[in-house]
């Protein structure tokens, strides 16, 4: 369908000022132009301002990183484009630290490099981008060196990569899942959905699933040794 840039400004809640301004940054596609001074929207416009609005709202997102994403998108958000793009950097954990290359990365972290290059081909160490790596990562190689510190491999740790590609596998289900039902009027609640299960629902299901083992097994230690 097509709109007047008073319909779009209905749909939205979005004030006319700002969505010529996403216009200008280029987070909209230009509108088409009918006449001097008619321009026409469509879906995708409501769309992609009703996702630009939820981003900066609720998640606090920047123009920036919102742009970054919308560049790199190869699909119209109508199709099962991914949903997570503009916040790669916060799901990577690397967000506002300094990147380096992995021969700064070495120097500057006192890295040994057979080692990095071991827990790289074991998945342990995962930069988000090619060629780039954060103090993040010389967090991880740290952990791995407490475990070679005191005799053991670091098999829990691959544990961990496992596990966290099984989870990874049902967070993509669900975003496809939650595309296929999306409509104008489900809209902003698929996208709490979605987030609300990366960064907030998955943080306390996996740490009271950590609690609640221990305590058990705390209790279950109590009793054996009553």
């Amino acid at each position: 369908m097509e709109y007047k840039i008073s319909e779009v400004v209905a749909k939205t809640n979005v004030p006319k000022s700002t969505i010529l301004y996403y216009i200008k940054e280029g987070l909209l596609p230009e509108a088409k132009k009918i006449k001097a001074n008619v321009h026409k929207y469509n879906d995708e416009h409501i769309e992609l301002i009703k996702y630009i609005k939820y981003m900066q709202e609720s998640m606090g997102s920047s123009i920036e990183e919102i742009k970054l994403a919308l560049e790199k998108k190869n699909d119209s958000f109508s199709g099962s484009y991914t949903m997570l793009a503009p916040l790669m950097s916060t799901l990577s954990g690397d967000n506002g630290l300094e990147h380096y290359t992995k021969q700064d990365f070495i120097e500057n972290f006192e890295i040994d490099t057979e080692l990095l290059d071991k827990l790289l081909a074991d998945g342990i160490v995962i930069p988000a981008q090619e060629d780039s790596f954060t103090k993040k990562d010389a967090s991880i190689i740290t952990l791995a060196e407490y475990f070679l510190e005191v005799g053991l491999d670091y098999e829990i740790l691959k544990e961990y990569i496992k596990h966290a590609k099984e989870i990874a596998k049902l967070e993509q289900k669900m975003q496809k899942t939650l595309c296929n039902i999306k409509t104008e009027e489900n809209f902003s609640l698929l996208w709490k959905i979605m987030f609300e299960t990366l960064f907030n629902a998955k943080e306390y299901i996996f740490n009271r699933s950590t609690y609640e083992f221990l305590r058990e097994a705390l209790k279950e230690e109590i009793e054996t040794n009553k």
